[in-house]
């Protein structure tokens, strides 16, 4: 399964790539921002892949110019409220400080709200993380109720504070990434065999969301026919 959209593109995490994500995953500037720092080893990183290739978890590896540069998943999906909780980090250091995180957000982000008619995203942040903290302000996440003095604080994220919130980032992701603006999305045959293309097809027929399909060699196209609403600003 592969997700299209500004120049970025997010890969269904395969049993390949799992050493790869388990590498960054152990870097310090990645492990030193999550709540479990143990370093992970092979053995658990295959038992935690294991566990998190169903339905209900979605991890993908984004690439960025043909290169894989980090991880961004939605995981506990609740395929009934459209609810789930969200991470991404970045494996390659030298794209940090760049606009292409921003990319990586706002292609997930409308991609989930826009196109699979997504209700409710939520992010768990240290409170320590500030960087992480105001990024994900800047995209719309606002600090759940009761939350003020917890560690490993709650955000929430929905279409309406997105568009509310993001509007300017928006039109910088769409005037770097040209006409590269509607979501496209690829199942192979391997994604119907685990039932997460159904899951998503369900929720194009679901949503009543314009679109056109194609059937070629590589699998099952769902190509967004509209484009997304004017960014708020």
């Amino acid at each position: 399964m592969k997700f299209f959209k500004y120049g970025i593109t997010l890969e269904r995490l395969k049993e390949e790539d799992v050493e790869l994500v388990r590498q960054w995953r152990n870097s310090d500037p990645v492990r030193m921002n999550m709540n479990y720092r143990e370093i992970i080893t092979p053995e658990q990183q295959r038992e935690w892949f294991n566990s998190i290739n169903t339905v209900n978890f979605h991890y993908v590896v984004i690439q960025y110019q043909g290169e894989k540069i980090g991880l961004l998943n939605d995981k506990n999906i609740d395929w009934d409220a459209l609810t789930s909780e969200t991470g991404i980090f970045i494996g390659r250091p030298e794209f940090y400080h760049t606009f292409v995180p921003y990319l990586v957000s706002i292609a997930g982000i409308e991609t989930l709200f826009y196109f699979a008619g997504w209700q409710k995203q939520y992010a768990h942040i240290l409170r320590s993380n500030t960087n992480a903290i105001n990024y994900n302000l800047q995209l719309g996440y606002k600090l759940c109720e009761g939350q003020e003095n917890v560690d490993h604080q709650r955000y929430e994220l929905t279409r309406e504070s997105f568009d509310q919130t993001a509007g300017k980032i928006q039109k910088m992701v769409r005037s770097v990434a040209g006409n590269e603006t509607r979501s496209k999305i690829l199942f192979e045959p391997a994604d119907y065999h685990t039932g997460i293309a159904q899951k998503f097809e369900d929720l194009f027929i679901r949503n009543l969301i314009p679109h056109k399909r194609e059937k070629t060699a590589e699998g099952i196209w769902y190509i967004e026919l509209d484009a997304n609403v004017t960014p708020q600003v």
